[in-house]
């Protein structure tokens, strides 16, 4: 693979419970390119969405080094990693994390207002219309349904072009309609903005959409596959 945007190499991850330490992640190597759809599948507690969090700089790795875009995640702080996912990348969780005391108009502004974007609410106005929301601006997440809610979250995450997508079971709270439309949003707004998505999912149907599909097993990488032989 050529000019890998994200590359992790023996990563490890443990962390300290009530009853001492337990190992997460074992010596996990991934590259991928730029512009590629990466599936992680596998059994729930394989180490998934642990996986997803590492790539984002949402968890510290144990061992190894993690770079994206270049830049060696492992060697940067909570501060420094915060200011790098706030320009690169664009995070969706299956609960959605809105703030619930902003409009949707708010919530997918609120991003682009920290980046200082002059245009943060013309440019939020654009992410909601362009996810079918544009009647839903000055609602709050209280007042829209969950497939509304991840769609705001979904503009939120695109509003500042990231070049990297990280979906957490993006589907998972949702039922099969809402949850259909949510993955033809996502590969859109990929498609739409060159971006490079990573997301977890248990959804065999989501996975085969990827073009590359990796799977976990008590956290080691059991597998990889193109999309279409990961079934």
């Amino acid at each position: 693979m050529t000019d890998p945007v994200l590359s992790l190499t023996d990563v490890s991850l443990s962390l300290m419970g009530n009853a001492g330490r337990v190992d997460i992640l074992h010596d996990i190597s991934v590259e991928v390119a730029g512009g590629e759809s990466l599936g992680l599948i596998g059994p729930s507690g394989s180490g998934k969405s642990s996986l997803l969090m590492l790539m984002g700089g949402l968890e510290q790795a144990s061992s190894g080094r993690i770079t994206a875009l270049g830049e060696d995640l492992t060697a940067m702080d909570e501060d420094a990693l915060a200011r790098f996912r706030r320009g690169n990348m664009g995070v969706v969780f299956q609960s959605f994390h809105l703030i619930p005391t902003m409009t949707a108009h708010e919530n997918v502004a609120t991003p682009l207002e920290l980046a200082g974007d002059p245009d943060a609410f013309d440019k939020a106005a654009e992410e909601l219309k362009a996810v079918g929301l544009s009647h839903r601006m000055d609602h709050y997440p209280s007042q829209m349904s969950g497939g509304e809610q991840q769609r705001v979250a979904l503009a939120r995450a695109s509003a500042p072009r990231p070049r990297l997508l990280l979906a957490d079971e993006p589907t998972g709270n949702l039922d099969e309609a809402s949850g259909g439309a949510i993955v033809d949003l996502l590969f859109g707004l990929r498609d739409r903005h060159g971006a490079t998505l990573v997301l977890v999912t248990h959804s065999g149907e989501l996975a085969a959409r990827c073009d590359r599909v990796i799977r976990l097993r008590d956290g080691r990488l059991e597998g990889e596959a193109r999309a279409e032989a990961a079934e």
